[in-house]
Parts: C-alpha cells; structure tokens; sequence
C-alpha cells in the first residue's frame, strides 16, 4: 500500500484527525466514540501546551485518505520527576497494516531523538486525565467512556516492532447488586468512629465548590505513586474543575471528611455513558445531548471512576469508606453492573476486590522502547 506521513497542526486538520476513527471504527459493538469537539479542545486547548511539546501527524494514502494518526508529546515535567527522557505517544489509531504503523511510531521516536530523548512510550495522553492504557485483554467488552479502545492488531504491532510492557492497569466488572461483605462493613464502622471521620453531605456541585482546593491538593499527592502520574497544576486544575467537576453525580460520589474537616479521601463513580455515546456518534448534536443527558440520569450501570485518599491515611483502611457507601447505593438503586478504574497492577488497594465476586474486564498496557531499537 502507497501511503505518506504528513504533519498537521491546524484546527481544521485536527478536526479530521479527531473524526478517523469514526470510520475505522465504524459500527464495531464494543468501540465508544469521543465527542469530536471534546477530543480537538484536547488536543489543541489542553493547559498542559504551557510546559509540554507536541507534534501530530497522519498517514494517507494517495487520494488524502487517513489511513493512521498519532500524536507525540514531550512532557518535560514527568522526564524531571521521573528522571528519565521519554516521548511519549498517543491518540494512535491505524489500520490493520504494519508498515504504516511502524512509519507513524517512527516519526515520534524520531523527533523524540532530535529533542534529546532516549525512549519512547505510551499510549499516553499530556496527563493522566487523558486517555491512556492500550487494550490488551477484554477486547469482548464495552469500555468505560474515559477509556481507549483499540483493535488486537495494535499490541500485536507494537511487540513486532520491539516494545514491551512498561506497566499494566487492570479493570474489573461486579454486579453491582451483590450483599457488602461482612469485612467491609466491620472495617468501615471501626474506622469512622475510631478516626471521627465523616461523609460530605451534599447534593449539588456547588455544594462541593469550598472543598475544590483542597481535594485537588490532596488528588497530587495521593497519585504520586501512580507510575507516569504527573501532579497537576493551577491551570490544569481550573480546566478539570470547570469540564469534569461540575459533572460528577452526588448520588455516586463520596468525600471523606477528617476532623478538621479536610477531605482525606474520595471516591467518584459515574452513570455509564458509553452506549450514549455510540448513538451520538462523536457528536453533540443533533441528538447525541439528548442520548447523554437519558444516560446520565436513567442508568442500570456504573463506572467506578477514580478514588484515592491523602497519603496520611494510606494503609488504614479508610478505602473500605466508599466502597461500603457505593455499594449500598448500588443495591438501593437496583443497579447492574459496576466496573472499576484502571488500576496498577501493583497497587495493593485494589486487594479489597477480592471480598468481592469479581471477573477480569481488561488490561491496559503502557509500552516502553529505547529509541535506538526501534524499527527491528
């Protein structure tokens, strides 16, 4: 196949970028399309562009048809923290066809060198607010809407190129109507009398609007240990505060309050979007508002987003808090099914799932290779 890789940056082109896997995906059960004006703001208008550099690019093929995209990103903060010189790619997409996928990585790993760095890795988006993680397990399975989705090929790819894992995030799908453990529930009771904690009682956004700073302090430093988590700053904050916050449902949601009244951990649950956003087909309008707005209020099935807590209550068992409080809603609502984040495979919090009756719903793999091993 005759192909050529182009570089792109201007908003229009983006747009188009932004629409490639409408097609490449077009109809396929499991696949959840972003809003397009949602992945383009990403991209162009993320907060992160103040501290990180990027280039985009697209493979087409004689006629202009894409046929691949991806996107590298040189985070200087993360290569600071972490003390390594990584590019990092992401928003790769192609069809089933090795050389275009290498041509694409190629270009990455290329500027990459030019910059100074030594690796390449990803899927990785600017932070960890972006989609990461490629599927390589639960191909079967719809995915939550904050989570990529990509052909078996792709891995497949990557490793015949000379990539290997760097990390692995894992997921599991529970019905979400099944009884709280009984270890859950006595750990839960123990741990709020002997502490003094409570939950946050509220049930607007704005009810939650004094606790912003102080949670997103707390969400830096509870994910410090997240490998590739990069801490976020004021701006980053202010753009996640006024498109994701503001969102987040009071019914499925839970901030544990300390003494002093500081949010000491959370956790956030949202009503499953991704059939919604298969209608919509990448759009807003003219009804894929409509499609959203039934999901987000009429819903059988949640994602168990994100959860942390401030490191000073690590190891205490403070997680058992929510997990107790959302499984009982679960069950008061007469809810289905319930999958959870993605989580390091090394993370020992994600033990207390196994007091659950639990199954595999996916793993999602970062992939790591020097720079001067690519295109093997």
């Amino acid at each position: 196949m005759t192909f050529e890789i182009r570089e792109i940056s201007t908003r229009k082109e983006v747009k188009q970028f932004s629409r490639f896997p409408l097609k490449l995906y077009k109809n396929h059960p499991q696949y959840v399309p972003t809003l397009v004006m949602d992945e383009v703001r990403s991209i162009l208008d993320s907060p992160s562009m103040k501290y990180c550099r990027r280039r985009i690019w697209i493979a087409c093929d004689q006629k202009g048809k894409i046929l691949g995209r991806i996107v590298g990103i040189i985070n200087p903060r993360a290569n600071e923290i972490y003390g390594y010189k990584r590019v990092r790619f992401g928003w790769f997409d192609v069809v089933d066809h090795f050389e275009i996928a290498r041509a694409l990585i190629q270009k990455v790993a290329d500027w990459g060198a030019s910059e100074g760095m030594s690796q390449i890795h990803g899927p990785l988006g600017y932070n960890t607010w972006n989609k990461q993680g490629m599927l390589v397990e639960g191909f079967e399975n719809l995915p939550q809407f904050n989570c990529l989705y990509n052909y078996a090929y792709y891995p497949e790819f990557l490793e015949r190129m000379g990539f290997s894992k760097e990390v692995d995030w894992i997921q599991y799908i529970m019905p979400a109507q099944q009884p709280v453990p009984d270890k859950v529930e006595r750990i839960n009771e123990m741990i709020m009398k002997r502490y003094g904690l409570k939950l946050l009682k509220w049930k607007r956004p704005r009810d939650f609007q004094p606790y912003i700073r102080d949670f997103f302090d707390m969400y830096n430093q509870s994910f410090m240990s997240v490998q590739n988590f990069i801490p976020l700053t004021p701006d980053e904050i202010r753009e996640s505060t006024r498109f994701y916050m503001k969102l987040i449902n009071p019914e499925l949601s839970y901030f544990v309050m300390d003494s002093n009244n500081r949010v000491a951990a959370f956790s956030i649950s949202f009503p499953s979007i991704s059939r919604a956003l298969q209608k919509a087909k990448g759009y807003l309008f003219p009804l894929g508002w409509i499609y959203l707005l039934k999901a987000y209020f009429f819903y059988k099935d949640i994602d168990l987003m994100m959860n942390g807590a401030h490191p000073d209550w690590k190891g205490k068992g403070i997680s058992s808090i929510y997990y107790y409080h959302t499984n009982k809603t679960s069950i008061r609502k007469k809810l289905r099914w319930a999958v959870t984040n993605p989580q390091l495979e090394t993370n020992h919090a994600i033990d207390l799932w196994k007091e659950y009756d639990t199954k595999l719903h996916a793993r999602r793999r970062c992939y790591m290779m020097d720079i001067n091993e690519k295109s093997k």
